[in-house]
């Protein structure tokens, strides 16, 4: 019997309804065969539920154009959008609420038909609180989506732009523009790009790299040695420098060398981890300990495993609502046989049992 546990009876397949979305949005990319948009119109016709989750993954994706192209395929029935839950809105209404640090300096050439012709120079600060997410535009129009707990420093030259992940986590999409190349810096690590689309996770461990579209070079040179180049002119990226592709991840700390080589991820895989964009925290079989440490970053509660075999062998799957702490100790409690125990406002201890 499998000890993995859902976290709602319908979990399994939903997982397995985003892993078959996730792959048709993937070979999307490279234009479907005939067989192929006969097979994904037959999926889509199946079931209503279908058509939604490909739309959430397009719209994750920023592939709505893709979707639009084979418009001609899809039920006639369009999906109903489904209602935000009032969390979400006051996560939203955080947004506008969003701190913004530091100093922000625009310097503009102007064209004689008197309209600004590029961003000069630009340094600011963003932060979120636990528990929030934020999405800014910034002015070159590479949109930064910043998760809970996180904060950036941002700066712009004449030559470079140089985004600086000092906590959390960020997924960019980066403008394309060669005479200024992009280039995050994180956990000491300098990680290069001109126009593409890449997450980075800055945890204990070190730093987790995922690029979802393009490519990104990761540099050798230390990010103090990187900032200190930039200041005197363009910082030089070597051949040495580690390539890492679309649907490629690598992991990144101090202790250890440059990989030589990033490895693949499915694009299920990727969906999984870019979730928290779309308020949500996708499990495929993670320990109980892992999930609640993750779980764990999305609220001002620290859960505590009382030390129980039992415990340690629980498996979870399935889709947790960022911020949901009552909805996920009633799912623990009825579907997993774990109690909780409050120590203090914001201590749980997590039993085996009743």
């Amino acid at each position: 019997m499998s000890n993995i546990h859902q976290l709602n009876a319908d979990a399994n397949a939903e997982d397995l309804r985003l892993d078959r979305a996730s792959e048709w949005i993937a070979k999307m990319d490279r234009e479907l065969t005939d067989e192929e948009r006969v097979a994904l119109a037959t999926w889509l016709h199946s079931d209503v539920e279908n058509l939604k989750v490909l739309f959430e993954i397009a719209q994750m994706w920023d592939k709505m154009d893709e979707l639009g192209r084979l418009s001609d395929i899809f039920p006639k029935t369009k999906p109903a959008r489904k209602q935000s839950p009032v969390w979400m809105g006051a996560i939203a209404a955080s947004i506008l609420l969003f701190l913004s640090v530091g100093i922000y300096v625009f310097t503009q050439d102007i064209e004689p038909n008197g309209q600004p012709s590029s961003l000069i120079a630009i340094q600011s600060s963003y932060q979120t609180a636990v528990g929030e997410s934020n999405t800014i535009n910034l002015p070159d129009n590479s949109i930064l989506v910043l998760n809970t707990n996180s904060f950036v420093q941002v700066r712009y030259t004449a030559k470079e732009r140089i985004i600086e992940l000092q906590r959390g986590e960020i997924n960019i999409e980066v403008a394309h523009d060669t005479s200024r190349p992009l280039s995050v810096l994180a956990g000491g690590k300098v990680i290069r790009a001109v126009g593409t689309a890449f997450n980075v996770d800055v945890r204990a461990s070190g730093v987790e790299l995922i690029v979802t579209d393009g490519k990104v070079l990761v540099v050798k040179k230390s990010a103090a040695a990187f900032l200190k180049e930039s200041k005197e002119s363009r910082p030089r990226v070597t051949s040495s420098a580690l390539a890492v592709a679309k649907d490629e991840r690598v992991m990144l700390n101090n202790k250890e060398p440059l990989p030589r080589v990033a490895s693949k991820v499915t694009p299920g895989e990727i969906a999984t981890k870019l979730s928290w964009r779309t308020g949500n925290l996708i499990f495929r079989g993670e320990s109980l300990e892992e999930a609640m440490a993750e779980i764990s970053r999305y609220t001002d509660i620290h859960f505590e495993l009382a030390d129980d075999e039992n415990l340690k062998k629980i498996k979870v799957a399935g889709m947790f609502k960022t911020g949901d702490v009552n909805g996920l100790l009633n799912i623990l409690d009825q579907n997993f046989n774990v109690s909780h125990e409050r120590l203090s406002r914001h201590n749980i201890k997590l039993n085996y049992g009743g």
